[in-house]
């Protein structure tokens, strides 16, 4: 159970179909701590970490392989094999709903099944496509967090929760991006901000839901509609959450939609 070791794999759960939880930029597993246990009573549950998250193993960080979110779908490709995965459910949030993407069309077998919690293909604006990001904020960000992590984990995460009435998402946010490896935070920044999956949406060939927040400065509502248009039989869930992390400040609604989505078509 190498890659289990290596991510750091929690699994639990009474029942038999998959269901895999994978985070976003600068988080680790414990982001779905209000999420994932709805499900346990009729799926198989499996936390973990990317490398160079959270609890993973650091030294099974590659810079040169996880310069693209490629290394990090190959990564849950091998993860999800030993493990014996078959036709289960992949949960992504943010950048992992494209790494999910990306996993499902290297390896058809592993998951029958999409969720996408505020995901985007590109985050910068080209031409009529609205990504929320000029090119140049893009790059003033990567320079930023080049320069001075803790500041930019400090000034960025409360804009990325939303929620301001809330202060104490942000905080666990902030804490969460300053505990993550300085260099390694950066590379993924890299892989993750400057992306262009728009391509790729088309070969998307399971159920996929597509989990949009009202009010998210990272994936704004016109991504959504543009992953939901571009996505083949795709259904969109237009949330009354807003900020960029409903798994953190609206689980309850993302726990319905999720079920309502996954009750509609499956048994487990």
């Amino acid at each position: 159970m190498d890659a289990a070791r290596r991510h750091n794999v929690n699994p639990s759960g009474r029942g038999t179909t998959p269901m895999v939880f994978a985070h976003g930029f600068g988080c680790d597993q414990n982001m779905w701590r209000f999420v994932a246990p709805a499900f346990e009573d009729a799926y198989r549950i499996v936390l973990f970490d990317h490398l160079g998250s959270g609890g993973s193993d650091l030294a099974s960080y590659d810079p040169t392989k996880h310069t693209s979110l490629d290394g990090y779908a190959d990564d849950v490709v091998s993860l999800c094999r030993e493990l014996g995965i078959q036709d289960g459910v992949f949960v992504g949030h943010s950048v992992s709903a494209m790494i999910g993407a990306l996993a499902a069309k290297r390896a058809p077998e592993l998951f029958d099944t999409l969720i996408m919690v505020g995901p985007s293909p590109r985050y910068i604006d080209d031409g009529d496509y609205v990504g929320g990001f000029s090119e140049n904020q893009i790059h003033e960000l990567l320079d930023f967090l080049d320069s001075n992590h803790m500041g930019w984990s400090q000034a960025m995460a409360p804009v990325i929760m939303g929620n301001s009435d809330r202060p104490e998402l942000g905080e666990e946010l902030t804490n969460s991006f300053c505990r993550t490896d300085p260099e390694i935070a950066k590379q993924f920044a890299r892989a993750t901000f400057l992306s262009d999956n728009r391509e790729d949406l088309a070969n998307v060939n399971v159920r996929t839901l597509i989990l949009q927040c009202s009010e998210d400065v990272i994936a704004p509502r016109a991504v959504g509609e543009f992953v939901h248009k571009h996505i083949p039989g795709s259904e969109l869930v237009v949330m009354k959450a807003s900020g960029h992390c409903p798994n953190l400040s609206a689980p309850e609604e993302t726990v319905s939609a999720m079920k309502g989505f996954l009750n509609n078509g499956r048994s487990s």
